[in-house]
């Protein structure tokens, strides 16, 4: 079973005070990331949505806030309703002069079930390179 965790960065052409914001404000989350009916970035924080393929199964996600740095680090677990597994999302931001390099970790995938072609690791990567490399890139730099 391959325990690697899925790891992205991108450098976006923005203070790291804007990607926080983005990555912690409900109001900019539904702007690049999902419409989330609530969220407050504070550790034990549990917030819901749906997500999947826009021709195919709508899943409920389920996460709660694990850690929290104020304008440095966002871990959430990351599991789906109804479905065994537990992953964790780790956003991490990184000043780089007047650029912000973020580091995002999605660990545990292994955990969801293998049968289910909707959880494999590849799914994950294509969607957080999209959706970091395209949507938050596009709302970000505009």
């Amino acid at each position: 079973m391959n325990t690697t965790p899925f790891v992205i960065e991108r450098t976006y052409n923005a203070p790291v005070n804007l990607l926080w914001q983005a990555i912690t404000e409900k109001e900019r989350m539904k702007e690049w990331y999902f419409d989330l009916k609530e969220f407050i970035p504070e550790k034990g924080f549990e917030f819901r949505f749906y997500g999947g393929h826009e021709d195919g199964i709508q899943y409920e996600h389920v996460c709660v806030i694990t850690e929290m740095v104020p304008g440095k680090k966002l871990t959430y677990s990351w599991r789906y309703e109804g479905y065994a597994g537990i992953s964790f999302v780790t956003f991490e931001l990184f000043a780089e002069g007047d650029k912000t390099r973020l580091k995002l970790t999605h660990a545990g995938l292994e955990t969801f079930p293998s049968d289910n072609p909707d959880f494999a690791k590849e799914n994950f990567a294509e969607g957080w390179t999209h959706i970091l490399g395209t949507s938050l890139k596009d709302y970000i730099e505009s």
